[in-house]
């Protein structure tokens, strides 16, 4: 079995006579995109939306292919520079689309009849929910060659910065007891068994942070400051505003999760401070032993060890997803190891090109590892799931996208612990579950609350490296409340999390996924097999609804604050289940 994955059924490389032909095809699409938009206003409209979409689709299957090779290329190792080099190119090309795909939703918009032709049409219909929010969404279009200007910019700005950060924090050197390492290397040590060296683990980290730390502070400001202005521009009222008209999600949802949370953090709050009772602190825990382990579990897995566990016990669910599993191992899907150079952290991306998914994780061998790779595997099923749906319907929104990922953790730990061999095992496991479901609730609630804080302050003020540790203290205070030794926190969080600097508020669906999946995971477990077909379909259906019609698949309203609530219920059992333990 690979240790990297094999990136060669995309391109054997960029001088590849393939991806060569596919970058020449692209730009000549572009051409013929903006070709095609300059004379709309003569086009005959059903003709013209058949063509749009034609070149789009044509387009999206070249870009995606292209891009996705280079991005996946420039993970595996940040240092290579070449495909650095070639990501820009293909930038450049895609930037020069902004301006007909404008030009094109804005024509399409104003049809007056745009929704009756797109219906009545076999080859429009796939696409009514696409072109029902395009229709929606064209008011924040920017007027003449705004598109092109804000893309091209885009370039040198937002996209710039975030390669930026992504490189420092993986080539940034860490010392740690006298030896150089790298970053994610040295956070894989808070999960060690040993405490000191979790201790000293955390001290190199932050120390490491005093490197960088003004760099990213430009990038953070940066990005965020170009986010502000672009809502500015569009008309949106506010950058979550923003997120939430592109996550096809309603205000209404997400004040129902937090409500619920609000609620129940409390009971997060007393496992944490259980937890730090048992390791000997009075204050509440130090940060670096969140993920301290507990009770005894002498397990550790291989690569292949792994493939054994989890295609074993997705049988037992679905055969379909356990066989993607399999294959996933065996065909060299999945960049195991960590090294010098690898990005930090774990993700699933789609190659639809050849029908499979690419998977990053840096893994150490430990049950949380797995866990892992068991919630990469989830996103690469997402993406089986909704292989029929046509090109420019491949797209999910981030509330949704976490769903099957969480979910495949549901089932591992549910099994996992059912399986425990004895009581310090299944405390073990518990208290694995309890640390996964804690930063899904209380640290990504940190996370809303300080890009909430850097948003309302960036407009008036640049922020310096240590206001934003400042201000990511204070949300880190009020999500962890006293479960937390506040002389002891993560200033440094906002350097080492890439997902400040991508996608806007790339926070929240984390939460929405956890509680969502565990929702979801409950009803399988009252309904068992006849659950999983609803399953599929629920995931079949997030490219083409709101996440609330979504969620009606199952049966579910995501206004009702009750539906969070059973969801937190699950974890506050296991709270309870937890500390029972403990005590006896």
């Amino acid at each position: 079995m690979n240790e990297r994955w094999n990136l060669d059924p995309i391109y054997t490389g960029f001088d590849d006579e393939n991806y060569l032909s596919d970058m020449a095809a692209a730009a000549e699409t572009v051409k013929e995109l903006t070709a095609f938009t300059a004379d709309l206003a003569a086009a005959e409209p059903l003709a013209g939306l058949r063509k749009g979409i034609a070149l789009q689709e044509r387009l999206s299957d070249l870009i995606e292919k292209l891009a996705g090779y280079a991005s996946l290329r420039q993970a595996a190792n940040t240092r290579d520079g070449e495909a650095g080099s070639q990501m820009g190119q293909i930038m450049t090309i895609y930037s020069g689309t902004a301006a007909p795909l404008a030009a094109f939703t804005d024509w399409a918009s104003k049809l007056p009849d745009l929704m009756e032709l797109v219906e009545g049409d076999e080859n429009l219909k796939d696409y009514r929910f696409l072109f029902a929010n395009e229709k929606e969404n064209s008011r924040y279009l920017l007027p003449g060659i705004g598109e092109a200007v804000m893309a091209k910019l885009h370039m040198s700005g937002t996209s710039a910065w975030s390669d930026m950060q992504q490189y420092l924090t993986s080539t940034v050197p860490v010392t740690y007891r006298g030896e150089t390492i790298n970053l994610s290397t040295v956070r894989n040590l808070a999960y060690d068994a040993d405490p000191q060296v979790r201790k000293d683990a955390y001290e190199a980290e932050i120390a490491c942070y005093d490197r960088i730390r003004d760099a990213v502070a430009f990038a953070l400001n940066s990005i965020k400051l170009e986010t502000i202005s672009d809502c500015e521009l569009r008309g949106y009222e506010s950058p979550l505003a923003r997120t939430l008209k592109h996550s096809h999600m309603e205000r209404s949802t997400l004040d129902a999760m937090f409500a619920a949370i609000d609620a129940y953090l409390p009971k997060f709050w007393k496992y944490l401070k259980t937890k730090a009772k048992v390791l000997g602190y009075e204050n509440g825990l130090p940060w670096y032993e969140l993920f301290a382990p507990m009770g005894k579990t002498s397990t550790k897995f291989t690569a292949e060890q792994a493939r054994e566990y989890l295609v074993n016990l997705f049988a037992g669910f679905d055969k379909e997803l356990s066989d993607m599993v399999a294959t996933a191992f065996d065909e060299a899907w999945i960049d195991f190891y960590p090294r010098d150079g690898k990005a930090g952290g774990a993700f699933c991306a789609d190659v639809n090109c050849i029908g499979q998914s690419r998977i990053l994780t840096n893994f150490d061998g430990q049950f949380g590892d797995v866990l892992t790779l068991a919630h990469e595997l989830g996103h690469a099923f997402h993406n089986v799931c909704i292989r029929s749906h046509r090109t420019l319907n491949h797209d999910y929104s981030m509330p949704v996208a976490e769903t099957a990922s969480t979910f495949n953790e549901c089932v591992v730990m549910a099994a996992a612990i059912s399986g425990a061999a004895d009581k310090e095992e299944k405390l073990a496991l518990l208290e694995s579950q309890l640390q996964d479901a804690t930063q899904c609730i209380c640290d990504i609630y940190s996370r809303y609350r300080f890009e909430t804080a850097v948003f309302e302050n960036r407009e008036q003020q640049f922020m310096q490296a240590d206001d934003l540790c400042a201000m990511m203290e204070k949300a880190q205070k009020e999500s962890y409340g006293d479960g937390l030794d506040e002389t002891c926190l993560h200033p440094y969080m906002w350097v080492c999390k890439s997902h400040y600097y991508g996608p806007t508020f790339y926070n929240f669906p984390y939460a929405f996924g956890g509680l969502f999946a565990r929702g979801l995971y409950a009803q399988y477990e009252k309904e068992g097999a006849a659950f999983v077909p609803k399953y599929k379909k629920l995931l079949y259906t997030t490219p083409i609804a709101t996440a609330e019609d979504t969620a009606k698949v199952a049966g579910i309203d995501l206004s009702d604050e009750g539906f969070w609530r059973s969801a937190l219920q699950m974890i506050a059992d296991q709270i309870d289940e937890f500390c029972k333990l403990v005590e006896e």
